[in-house]
């Protein structure tokens, strides 16, 4: 016997339907540091098969992101690679302070082409032929290059280097002019030259010659998902996350911290 269904059930059914229409559909939109890339990809790739959603990345130097989300750009979660950038989104009250943590710490180094000699000593990186040139972040706008002038700074070297000064837009694009061969060397992230089999690191500058490599990650207010953002973020802490973060040259808050 042919049952009736009463129109309650199809209402009822309806909103199931969009119910689960809109779990599938979310999206959260993730604003990365550019020396994230590599972990990030895959921290994203293994959140997004155990969630109900899906990620988009953002990549790029922490000032322009910072600079996109606060002039409208669709962003869930802020991921930057120093605190500076941070602050002054908390201060403009672009982000919810109560999301922000610490996830991981990083160290600067000095690279060249695969096959390049280790420095003596980083002051010897004066020596530079008349047409060769050395690759970093600029200063104002990415962390990597706000720590080089802060550590070429505190051993007295950033006058003598500054006229074979290149500036990259992110860690990343400093890293493919080492890469290229375009310059002699690059200041970039320990993770950096890690990701890379082009390049080997030549010499470090001192944990205490610039600010902690310190990165922070903060929910956006204007999120569309903020549950979702939040339990990203949460996520960045997790075992699982720090053991790949570590597996591309990142170490734990408490490592660089203590």
């Amino acid at each position: 016997m042919l049952k009736r269904l009463t129109p309650w059930f199809f209402v009822l059914l309806l909103l199931v339907s969009c119910s689960n229409e809109q779990e599938k559909e979310q999206t959260l939109t993730i604003s990365a540091a550019a020396s994230l890339t590599d972990a990030i990809e895959e921290i994203t790739d293994i959140y997004e098969q155990s969630h109900n959603l899906s990620i988009t990345l953002n990549i790029a130097g922490s000032g322009r992101l910072a600079q996109q989300i606060e002039q409208g750009a669709p962003a869930d979660v802020f991921l930057s690679a120093n605190q500076k950038w941070m602050d002054e989104m908390e201060n403009k009250t672009v982000i919810d302070p109560s999301t922000r943590i610490n996830f991981v710490t990083n160290r600067l180094v000095v690279i060249s082409k695969k096959g390049t000699d280790p420095l003596p000593s980083i002051q010897s990186i004066t020596q530079l032929e008349k047409n060769e040139q050395i690759a970093l972040g600029q200063p104002g706008s990415v962390p990597a290059g706000t720590y080089t002038k802060q550590g070429l700074e505190s051993i007295h070297l950033w006058d003598d280097l500054e006229e074979k000064m290149v500036f990259g837009n992110d860690v990343r694009q400093v890293l493919a002019y080492v890469e290229s061969g375009n310059v002699t060397y690059g200041f970039v992230y320990g993770s950096d030259a890690a990701s890379s089999e082009k390049v080997s690191i030549v010499s470090e500058l001192e944990d205490d010659s610039h600010d902690a490599i310190v990165y922070p990650a903060a929910v956006v207010k204007a999120s569309d998902h903020p549950d979702s953002a939040r339990d990203f973020v949460d996520f960045l802490r997790s075992e699982e996350a720090q053991n790949i973060f570590s597996a591309y040259g990142f170490k734990p808050v408490e490592e660089r911290e203590g």
